[in-house]
């Protein structure tokens, strides 16, 4: 759970080496070119770095009491270069989501529009490498355009004049930032935030942090802040992705927290702008009257499976229905168009082409061993004469993804015979 209303405060300057203590055998080294202003802040880059989640309890080992443990309540507390740490979960009970509408101190009105949506999925794209700042208000983008001109001259930065990026100035960019960054996935890592604020250095060097190595630390964490409070924002207005383990059971039994895995794109979408759990389920019931025809309109199947998304998900997600039900109302998503079909609006990824570009690879292996074998596999000469005829070399040229299939298939059945 993210930490709520953390401001953009300044970091503070030096460098620090942790040994962060997790459990008696598990124990990591942790350096931070610049630390935090705030406890808070630092326990964000903790869940960052280490991969932790939940409110955290850090505490850390005080020289003076003979290097006992202590609750860090303040930065200014931690000795100098070096400290050990001790992080672990504070066993609590999740807010509700009442209570957190309640917290005034985040501005919803400054959310943007278009993150309601109007269609489903949300995100039709994969975490762009590089990513690709955007382009902000005239006239953020006038103040840049001078402070460039400033750095190739004399290599001034805006950060010279008054020792940081004027408030104003750094939190317009750090909101069009965010807003970029969450319509292609809700929780960046670290390494991709850092990725965000190389490229934005890299476009406008007159954003360069002096005393950094990199020139981009502190803004990597800045951003890494911003998303928390961004994120926090949709949650209390009822985004479901984000929502989701807002709430605990009736029962008062815990519940596993559930979030988006590694590659997942779209984990749980919104409805669809003007549409609700009613109307989607009318919509659900169509599709599967449609398999139930002989002659299946598969454009229809297609457009209605593809509006539906969104409650499929939801019952996926919060339901985690068995095999059973799950194939009983939704039949067509059984089918090998529709999984790679529901493959791609998850993951954003081409199920096929990515599969058999990966075969691709294993093919030339798996033909110089059947070419090595006594007796040939008669299922196999006419393709692998037409390799043989083939001028330019290339497996790709003369195999169908049916072939692909084939041979791998043949190849592979024949030295398991053997």
């Amino acid at each position: 759970m993210y930490l709520a209303a953390i401001s953009n405060s300044s970091l503070l300057a030096g460098t620090m080496l942790f040994r962060v203590i997790l459990a008696p055998d598990d124990i990591r080294r942790l350096h931070l070119e610049i630390l935090p202003a705030r406890v808070e802040e630092l326990m964000i880059i903790l869940q960052q770095e280490l991969g932790l989640e939940g409110l955290l309890v850090v505490q850390f080992e005080v020289p003076a009491f003979g290097n006992e443990l202590c609750n860090l309540t303040n930065m200014s507390d931690l000795p100098e270069e070096r400290a050990t740490l001790k992080v672990f979960q504070k066993q609590t009970s999740e807010p509700s989501f009442d209570s957190q509408i309640s917290d005034t101190s985040l501005d919803i009105a400054s959310l943007p529009s278009a993150l309601s949506g109007s269609s489903t999925p949300v995100r039709d794209r994969p975490w762009p490498d590089p990513f690709i700042v955007p382009k902000f208000s005239s006239d953020v983008e006038l103040r840049l355009k001078h402070g460039n001109n400033a750095y190739h001259k004399d290599g001034s930065l805006l950060s010279d004049v008054s020792k940081d990026v004027p408030k104003e100035l750094k939190s317009d960019i750090l909101d069009k930032l965010a807003e970029d960054m969450y319509a292609f996935k809700t929780h960046p890592t670290s390494a991709e935030c850092g990725l965000v604020a190389k490229s934005l250095i890299d476009k406008y060097p007159c954003l360069m942090e002096r005393g950094s190595s990199c020139g981009w630390y502190g803004w990597k964490y800045r951003l890494v802040f911003k998303m928390g409070n961004f994120r926090q924002k949709l949650r209390i207005v009822g985004s479901l992705e984000l929502s989701v383990n807002s709430k605990q059971p009736a029962s008062g039994k815990k519940r596993k927290r559930q979030k988006a895995r590694k590659s997942e794109v779209n984990f749980l979408p919104d409805f669809p702008h003007g549409k609700s759990s009613t109307t989607l389920e009318e919509e659900r019931c169509a599709f599967e009257s449609e398999m139930k025809k002989r002659t299946i309109d598969g454009k229809k199947v297609d457009a209605l499976m593809e509006s539906t998304f969104s409650l499929r998900r939801k019952e996926v997600i919060r339901d985690e229905p068995p095999v059973k039900e799950l194939k009983s109302r939704w039949s067509a998503l059984f089918s090998e168009r529709q999984i790679v079909t529901e493959f791609r609006r998850i993951v954003s990824v081409d199920l096929k082409k990515t599969f058999f570009d990966r075969l691709d690879e294993y093919v030339p292996r798996f033909l110089r061993l059947y070419r090595a074998r006594d007796n040939p596999v008669k299922e196999l000469q006419v393709l692998i004469q037409s390799l043989d005829e083939d001028e330019c070399g290339s497996i790709t040229l003369n195999l169908t993804c049916n072939s692909h299939w084939e041979v791998t298939r043949q190849v592979s059945v024949s030295f398991e015979n053997n």
